[in-house]
């Protein structure tokens, strides 16, 4: 009787086609699974452009976040304001300590 062995050089593109037939099969399956999860949902949701409820409320924080940073750079504007008039003050008077040191030479 005479069997048929194979050969291996005949076997090499028969596995690497069920080697590519299982990995289409589990990257489908991943792909569903994370499509059907809530990070799938999330994108969706994104890419269509609807807001949620959530979103309405990150909005509203956002906006009153940035009303008080407004609020905030205004009063930085007049401190600084201040700071250089009390300069300037400062610059007009001289050093009071050098000034009352020679006026009492100058009397002598």
């Amino acid at each position: 009787m005479l069997l048929l062995q194979p050969n291996p050089a005949d076997m090499i593109p028969i596995m690497g086609m069920f080697t590519g037939i299982v990995s289409m099969v589990l990257i489908a399956f991943t792909v569903i699974k994370v499509a059907q999860s809530q990070v799938g949902q999330a994108i969706a949701r994104r890419i269509s452009g609807k807001s949620g409820p959530v979103d309405d409320e990150i909005r509203n924080e956002l906006l009153d976040l940035r009303e008080h940073v407004g609020q905030l750079e205004e009063r930085l504007a007049e401190s600084e304001e201040r700071i250089d008039f009390t300069e300037r003050l400062l610059a007009q008077r001289g050093e009071p300590g050098r000034l009352e040191a020679k006026a009492p030479n100058a009397a002598s």
